[in-house]
């Protein structure tokens, strides 16, 4: 009876190696998988999720603009380089803090308006971004109606300093050579293990638009069933033809369309993907752009839009104004409004780090002072 039981025994211990084995295999694949006894059947419990921060960062100045560094384990992403070309010092400070090997694995160029570009430009006084660091993939805007516009010398300059960095082995591809994977371009990037960055089909990557920001290149970053979309400056026309030609999904973080203006981040396109969390990087309540009130970032159409789906909302940076002698608005001073923000994924579960303080659009006095405070935001108060 004693040796049929350590059979038994031998037995068992066999099988339940192999099991594991095979639920290591699973997980090693991209998920994690569960053997059911009852059934004798292998089923998926949960994904496998890596870590994974976005740094919104301020730009050294009062104007709205875009920079973000992505890192995912090892490799180092950097989204834009605006506001203006002495943002490139501000920048790079930043990223000395992060990349310690200098060298950026991917570099988007989401479209050539300043606010994105002018750090890549660079000018006498301030060294462009790329000069700073390796770069081992540039993937930018295939169109631009910049054709002796103001800000031409910034983009010819952007294309200089581009092409340096080609010359020195940086690899280029445009968004839709990458979507079609093309020309060595690919439309799915593996970060990490369990990490991707998917370059979206925008329409205006291959046909024209009256309106530079809908050539914005547009991804997604997945982490399991984690989802980070980026969509540049896309505008609602933009917005409609991504979601009507990709299958968004819900998203753990958006980066708002074009720093929270009236006419970016539509329903159309929040109510496909339900964020969770979103980042306005912009100035607040600067006039830059305009001198309705109403319509400064972040505007009051984007603010009841987005209270919908989330009052986890952050913003960058904020300005203060005044009239001058002509009884115009102009921008005074600015300031930290949550400052540079950090959201960092582990594991899948996120937190937010912000350099000056962590209040939440909703809670803030700027708000309070220059914004009707939507329905849904006083519910959750």
């Amino acid at each position: 009876m004693a040796k049929k039981n350590v059979q038994l025994n031998k037995a068992l211990t066999i099988f339940l190696s192999i099991i594991s084995l095979i639920i290591g295999f699973c997980a090693g694949i991209g998920g994690f998988y569960i053997y059911d006894r009852k059934t004798n059947n292998l089923y998926k419990s949960d994904y496998v999720y890596g870590d994974i921060e976005m740094h919104f960062m301020e730009l050294g100045n009062g104007y709205s603009g875009d920079s973000c560094y992505i890192k995912c384990g090892d490799v180092d992403i950097l989204v834009d380089a605006g506001s203006r070309t002495d943002s490139s010092s501000t920048i790079a400070q930043y990223l000395d803090t992060q990349v310690t090997d200098k060298k950026l694995e991917y570099v988007i160029v989401t479209h050539a308006d300043r606010d994105h570009i002018a750090g890549f430009a660079g000018d006498s006084k301030n060294a462009s971004v790329f000069s700073r660091y390796k770069v081992d993939t540039i993937i930018d805007f295939p169109r631009t109606n910049k054709t002796g516009s103001a800000e031409t010398n910034t983009l010819k300059k952007y294309y200089q300093e581009r092409d340096k960095k080609v010359t020195e082995g940086a690899k280029h591809y445009n968004a839709l050579q990458c979507y079609n994977n093309t020309d060595g371009g690919q439309r799915t990037y593996q970060l990490t293990d369990s990490i991707s960055l998917n370059i979206l089909y925008n329409y205006y990557y291959e046909n024209s638009s009256p309106d530079e920001n809908n050539y914005s290149v547009c991804f997604q970053i997945e982490d399991g069933s984690n989802k980070y979309l980026f969509t540049g400056d896309l505008e609602k026309d933009g917005e409609e033809r991504l979601v009507k030609n990709n299958q968004l999904d819900k998203v753990k973080l958006f980066k708002a369309g074009h720093h929270g203006s009236k006419t970016s981040s539509n329903d159309v396109l929040l109510d496909v993907i339900q964020p969770e969390m979103c980042v306005v990087t912009c100035c607040a309540g600067s006039v830059e752009y305009t001198q309705n009130l109403e319509n400064t970032f972040p505007t009051q159409l984007f603010i009841d839009r987005i209270s919908k789906w989330t009052d986890k909302v952050y913003v960058t940076t904020v300005g203060t104004i005044a009239k001058n002698e002509k009884d115009k608005w102009e921008d005074v001073s600015y300031t930290s409004f949550n400052g540079n923000i950090v959201v960092k994924f582990k594991k899948g579960k996120a937190t937010v780090e912000c350099s000056n303080n962590n209040t939440l659009l909703k809670d803030s006095d700027w708000l309070k002072n220059n914004r009707v405070i939507p329905d849904a935001w006083k519910s959750a108060a």
